[in-house]
């Protein structure tokens, strides 16, 4: 049986033209930026291509701390370290408008049992109103 299910699991295989060296640079205070260097397959810089920069941070909600990734567009470290407030700032807004959306997904799904609603017969206790859920 195990080999029937790892017959049908991709085998995960690197892109050795999609190489990458990562450096995480933090200030141990606000948050990290981690900068992906580019690479040739042999372990050289790879100058055709070029760094890219992703900021980290958290927010904190009432189930816990939510981490946050998001792309900074620089050319350079110090230009991603002016950068990151507000590509920070960005990345909190979207995670709070997702968040209100989910939850506002959430509250408004009515989920009604396939057998009716607890000891009673399919579809309510019958009568003669007119609302009738699916």
């Amino acid at each position: 049986m195990a080999e029937r299910q790892d017959q049908r699991l991709p085998e995960p295989k690197m892109d050795p033209a999609g190489l990458y060296r990562e450096e995480v640079i933090t200030d141990r205070k606000v948050g990290t930026i981690r900068v992906l260097t580019p690479l040739k397959s042999d372990g050289s810089p790879d100058s055709g291509r070029k760094s890219v920069y992703v900021g980290e941070a958290q927010i904190y909600t009432t189930m816990g701390a939510l981490p946050l990734s998001f792309e900074i567009d620089a050319g350079s470290l110090p230009e991603a370290v002016v950068k990151y407030a507000p590509a920070a700032k960005l990345a909190v807004e979207q995670a709070v408008r997702e968040l209100e959306e989910m939850r506002r997904q959430a509250a408004s799904s009515i989920v009604i049992p396939k057998g009716g609603l607890g000891g009673l017969p399919p579809g309510g206790l019958g009568g003669g109103g007119k609302i009738q859920l699916p």
